[in-house]
C-alpha cells in the first residue's frame, strides 16, 4: 500500500500543476488553424465535453494522432499510447488480459475502448481523472506503462523537426510544454467517434436484425440496459458486478479513489459498443470472451457487502438465450472505425 500511496501523490502533484498551467493559459488561439468541431451523432445526447477551453483544430488534432502513436512518450522508446489502445480492439487492449507496459512490465488493468470520451463524467475504471487532458498523465508516467517524465519528453520531441513545427503552429509558442501535449492528445482522442454499428444502421432504417438479433436486442433490453443503456451502452456508474478479488493483483477498483468501503471491488461500468472486438474482458481481462461473460452473470457472481443489488440472483438465461444475446451483441461492431485511416498510425 506505501508504493500505491506514494504513486497517488504523484499523481495528485502532477494533476495539481497541471491545473496550475492550464489555468494560467485558459485561452489558446487558433488564428491561421483550420477550425474543426466534435461530430454528434443523432441519437447521442449532449456532450460533457465541450472543448471550450481546448478549440478543436484539424491541426491540433493532427498533432494529437502522432503524439497518440510517438514511441518517444515512453521511457523505453517503444510504447506508444497505441500500444495498448490499438485500433484493431477499438482502441483498447488486443487479446490480452492486462496491458503490457515498459521494461517487460505488466499494468494494474486492462486499458479501456477509446471512442465517444467527450461523453464521460470521468475516466479509467476507477473514475480517478475528471477531463480528458488529465487522463493522459496517468499513463505517461506510471512506471508499469509508458514510466516517462515530462521533462524528457520535452527534449525528446524538440530534437524533431516536425514537433517544432507543429507543436508553434498549434499553440503559438516555441517551446513544448506538458499542457500542450495533454491538450493535443485530448483533441485526437476526445473526437474519435463510434456510432455507425449495424444496430445504428438499423435505428436509422437502413438495415434491419435478423430474427436472432432481434431476440438478442429484447433480452439486451430486459437483462442489461438498466447498466448499458443506449445509445451509449454504458450509464457510467461504478457496481460491483460480483468478480472475485485477485489474490495477485488485490484491485479494489472505486475505493482505491474514493477511500469509502462502499465503494470496495466498484469499477466502472464499460461501454459494450465494439465488445466483440475488444477482448479480453473485464476490468483485468480475466475473460477471453463473451461467452464466459455471460456465464460469470448465470453462475459466477460471488457475493459481497458491495454487490450491485440488480447481480444478487443473478441474470437467468438459457444457452439460446445466451447465443440470442451474443448475436445482439455482435449488431454493436462498427467497422468503419476500426478501419478509419484517419484515426490509424500516421504514414
Amino acid at each position: 500500500m506505501r508504493k500505491q500511496g506514494l504513486v497517488l501523490v504523484l499523481l495528485v502533484l502532477s494533476i495539481a500543476s497541471f491545473r496550475m498551467l492550464t489555468g494560467c493559459r485558459k485561452t489558446m488561439h487558433t488564428r491561421g488553424l483550420t477550425p474543426a468541431s466534435l461530430t454528434i451523432p443523432a441519437d447521442f445526447p449532449n456532450p460533457l465535453h465541450t472543448f471550450q477551453d481546448n478549440p478543436l483544430t484539424k491541426e491540433g488534432i493532427e498533432l494529437g494522432r502522432r503524439l497518440f502513436y510517438e514511441p518517444l512518450l515512453s521511457v523505453d522508446n517503444n510504447h506508444p499510447c497505441s500500444s495498448c489502445h490499438e485500433q484493431v480492439a477499438a482502441f483498447g487492449t488486443f487479446e490480452h488480459d492486462r496491458s503490457h507496459g515498459v521494461f517487460e512490465s505488466h499494468t494494474l488493468r486492462n486499458a479501456p475502448v477509446l471512442f465517444n470520451l467527450a461523453w464521460y463524467p470521468t475516466f479509467h475504471w476507477d473514475g480517478a481523472f475528471q477531463s480528458l487532458e488529465e487522463e493522459f498523465i496517468h499513463p505517461i508516467t506510471a512506471k508499469t506503462e509508458m514510466g516517462e517524465q515530462f521533462s524528457a519528453i520535452k527534449r525528446k520531441l524538440e530534437r524533431i523537426p516536425y514537433y517544432q513545427r507543429a507543436f508553434r503552429d498549434v499553440f503559438h509558442s516555441y517551446e513544448i510544454e506538458p499542457y500542450q501535449l495533454l491538450r493535443a492528445l485530448a483533441q485526437f482522442t476526445g473526437t474519435m467517434i463510434s456510432a455507425n454499428s449495424k444496430y445504428d444502421q438499423v435505428k436509422r432504417s437502413q438495415l434491419t436484425f435478423t430474427t436472432q438479433e432481434a431476440n438478442g436486442y429484447q433480452l439486451f433490453k430486459a437483462n442489461c440496459a438498466s447498466c448499458h443503456p443506449e445509445p451509449l451502452f454504458t450509464d457510467f456508474s461504478f457496481r460491483n458486478i460480483g468478480l472475485s478479488v485477485d489474490p495477485f493483483l488485490k484491485d479494489y477498483g472505486r475505493m482505491l479513489v474514493s477511500r469509502k468501503k462502499e465503494d470496495s471491488l466498484k469499477f466502472r461500468v464499460p461501454t459494450l459498443r465494439n465488445v466483440m472486438l475488444s477482448s479480453n474482458y473485464m476490468h483485468d481481462g480475466r475473460f477471453m470472451t463473451l461467452e464466459q461473460c455471460i456465464n460469470h452473470y448465470r453462475v459466477g457472481i460471488v457475493n459481497s457487502n458491495t454487490l450491485d443489488p440488480l447481480l444478487k440472483n443473478g441474470i437467468s438465461l438459457s444457452n439460446r438465450e445466451s447465443a440470442d444475446l451474443i448475436a445482439f451483441l455482435k449488431t454493436l461492431t462498427d467497422s468503419s472505425f476500426v478501419q478509419n485511416s484517419y484515426l490509424a498510425k500516421p504514414k
